[in-house]
């Protein structure tokens, strides 16, 4: 934003006193959403989150089916999704399941809802 500047003749203070606080009461809320938005920003993680939301339970095979790719390269997006805790596995037999934390699920729904709601279509500028 080159050439831009403030033109305010007179700051609030107590405003920004106060935007300060809630800005830092709320820093730990702001971490766990960045951190969660930058993992499903990528199209494979945020289809693997939609379809555990949708289906609550799939093993990499099923998720590798759907999705049409390789079981090692759905491992991976899985394995960055459970290091961050976004997700869980269980163990059924020899089939390793993996769902949602309940906890993010609330973070991420808004997302569904627009998923499920509407086709978003972006313009190509």
């Amino acid at each position: 934003m080159e050439g831009t500047s403030c033109i305010r003749l007179e700051a609030d203070a107590k405003q920004i006193m106060n935007c300060r606080e809630v800005v830092q009461d709320l820093n730990s809320s702001f971490e766990a959403l960045s951190k969660t938005l930058s993992l499903a920003g990528n199209p494979v993680r945020l289809k693997i989150l939609y379809l555990l939301h949708r289906e609550d339970y799939l093993c990499v095979c099923d998720l590798s089916d759907i999705l049409e790719m390789n079981v090692s390269a759905i491992s991976q997006h899985l394995r960055k999704l459970k290091d961050k805790d976004i997700i869980f596995a269980r163990k059924e037999a020899q089939t390793i399941f993996y769902a949602l934390r309940k906890d993010k699920i609330s973070l991420l729904l808004p997302f569904f809802d627009i998923i499920d709601s509407t086709n978003l279509v972006v313009e190509k500028v």
